[in-house]
């Protein structure tokens, strides 16, 4: 298949944003870790010890903000790489990878905010926590369970905080890197395929 200029840019742009995505990835996971030598997954002491860290520890306020910046970037640039992903659609296995990987890792992005909004144990996220439980429970068949998974099968409480703690820092943070990852081999593969429509005689003396 014929490799226009178009289909070229396009996909160094994507792998471009890949690598942006997977830096902030790796700087959300870096600084995530860094405040968890000091974060409290309780109902009394999450908001205390963030509290803590942005006033009291060395450098605190600036690795919560950084966190903070780097967890929303990535949902941003992971919705502008899904609408470049759609304007370069090839139809090969790279293609369906890269794609298949950008939509999970998006999701992914989305859902590490989600379970932070319980995390600083704030007013704000209470009841934004709250509003989307209501929104769970009316899940037909599975929404009962789901809500007591989160919640720890009560009302929300320190279980809840510990729950979403779990699945944000070690579930979710995961496979939110691990998408980063194949995302970008992915597309280092469609690079691949471009170099070597663009240059086949080259292939050929290399085999």
């Amino acid at each position: 298949m014929q490799t226009t200029q178009f289909d070229r840019i396009v996909r160094r742009l994507a792998t471009i944003l890949s690598v942006v995505i997977l830096t902030l990835c790796l700087i959300y996971t870096t600084t995530g870790i860094l405040l968890s030598f000091y974060y409290e997954p309780t109902a009394g002491g999450a908001y205390n010890s963030l509290k803590m860290i942005n006033t009291e520890v060395p450098y605190g306020w600036l690795f919560y903000r950084t966190h903070e910046i780097s967890g929303n970037l990535v949902i941003a640039i992971a919705l502008v790489q899904i609408v470049v992903m759609f304007l370069g659609r090839q139809f090969s296995k790279s293609w369906l990878v890269a794609w298949i990987s950008g939509i999970f890792l998006t999701l992914s992005a989305i859902a590490l905010d989600w379970t932070a909004m319980l995390l600083d144990w704030t007013q704000e996220g209470y009841w934004r926590f709250s509003i989307e439980l209501g929104t769970i429970e009316v899940i037909p068949f599975i929404g009962g369970q789901l809500r007591n998974i989160l919640t720890g099968g009560g009302a929300i409480s320190s279980l809840t905080v510990e729950h979403l703690y779990a699945l944000h820092s070690y579930l979710i943070a995961g496979a939110t890197l691990i998408l980063a990852v194949t995302h970008l081999l992915a597309l280092l593969w469609q690079e691949q395929e471009m170099y070597t429509d663009q240059f086949p005689e080259t292939s050929l003396v290399e085999s």
